[in-house]
């Protein structure tokens, strides 16, 4: 059996597990043991500009084991849990020819993974802290009114996605770390985290481990949660990083700075109910390390759009990658002119129509840093089906 063929076959046995037992994982979502999982498939097209035309269809399954460690064994505030992740399918972006990507399920090849593994300890609703691998961006650099978006860079800002010698501990790669937080007054959070700066995959010797012969990232956030979130956040990485111009022998200090604004402006917070819930933020970088500076996001979900339908959701945001000088320079050096930044716009619009399947059409325009035909406008668009466990 082809490794491709082996791959393509677990992710398929996965998918299976999700769409023919749902019953009987069910069964074990009781509160000491809780399951939840899901599968998503793309299919995304480039319509207009972009390097191609054609269309690409994209696989995501995951299941995630949660344990009640004091339920189930007397230890006092401790949990623990598990996250199986399996993704395929082509690569978009490929045919789009963006910078920040087109597709929050984007893979670079078919992998059935270990995706998080942890436990953790909280006290009194108020200190917390996990060891082992986590997924940055469910802590860190996250406004929650954005989760409905599919463009990348909704997800975390590019500034900080592009660093580290693998990516940092986010989709679809994560690393070891160690996580605190603490709750400051009545609304108030600090949290922090200690990450190792090699991300990679559980299993692939070559790809990861236990060393952190490429140092670690440092990050804190710091905010108040009323109605929404206003946060700031700081990371840094303990070793220095190349240079982004090949030819500059030169090695800097990757850090930066960012911050979240969301609100709830009507209806119900917290995403209960009707409502519409409003977002911005913005990132910068020493913009030395990577292809980006800065960027920033703002846009706005409406929350049971129709009346009769609680789970229709509509989404519109708009994303802006600043190139840093750097990565201009070195484009310039290959014969390439490029603008100073990327901008993008995405409508989306998700509904659930059975009990268990959430339909979502899509359609982003992209104004793309550059390209070599001269064309940089892009239009994708797309349609996403998500079935989940009951």
């Amino acid at each position: 059996m082809t490794k491709t063929t082996s791959t393509t076959f677990r992710i398929g046995a996965m998918i299976g597990a999700l769409m023919l037992a749902p019953d009987a994982l069910a069964q074990e979502s009781s509160d000491p043991l809780t399951i939840e999982g899901r599968y998503v498939v793309d299919a995304v097209a480039t319509v207009a500009g972009g390097d191609d035309r054609g269309v690409r269809v994209l696989h995501e399954a995951d299941i995630a084991l949660t344990a009640d460690l004091e339920a189930l064994a007397g230890w006092s505030g401790v949990e623990a849990g598990v996250q199986l992740l399996a993704a395929d399918g082509k690569r978009p972006n490929d045919i789009a020819g963006t910078l920040q990507g087109i597709d929050n399920i984007e893979v670079e090849e078919a992998e059935l993974r270990i995706y998080q593994f942890w436990i953790g300890k909280s006290w009194s609703d108020r200190f917390a802290v996990r060891a082992g691998l986590l997924d940055l961006n469910a802590d860190f650099y996250a406004n929650d009114p954005a989760g409905l978006l599919i463009a990348p860079a909704f997800g975390i800002g590019s500034e900080l996605a592009a660093t580290g010698p693998n990516g940092p501990s986010i989709f679809p790669q994560t690393a070891w770390t160690l996580f605190a937080s603490a709750g400051l007054g009545e609304n108030g959070y600090v949290q922090g985290a200690v990450v190792n700066a090699h991300s990679g995959i559980l299993g692939h010797d070559s790809d990861f481990g236990l060393s952190t012969r490429e140092g670690a990232l440092l990050i804190a956030e710091a905010g108040v949660r009323t109605a929404g979130k206003i946060a700031i956040g700081y990371w840094r990485y303990t070793n220095r990083q190349p240079d982004i111009r090949e030819t500059v022998d030169r090695e800097h200090i990757a850090q930066g700075v960012y911050l979240l604004v969301d609100r709830t402006v009507s209806g119900a917070p917290d995403g209960d109910g009707n409502g519409v819930d409003l977002f911005a933020r913005a990132g910068l970088s020493e913009g030395n390390t990577t292809p980006f500076r800065g960027g920033f996001q703002f846009g706005m979900l409406a929350r049971g759009v129709f009346a009769g339908r609680p789970d229709s959701q509509f989404s519109v945001g708009f994303n802006t990658g600043l190139l840093s000088n750097g990565y201009r320079a070195a484009l310039a050096t290959s014969g390439i002119a490029s603008a100073d930044r990327e901008d993008g716009i995405e409508i989306t619009y998700a509904d659930r129509i059975l009990p268990f399947l959430i339909v979502q059409p899509d359609m982003q325009y992209v104004r793309r840093a550059f390209a070599e035909d001269g064309d940089r406008d892009v239009w994708v668009l797309g349609l996403r089906l998500i079935a989940e466990l009951p």
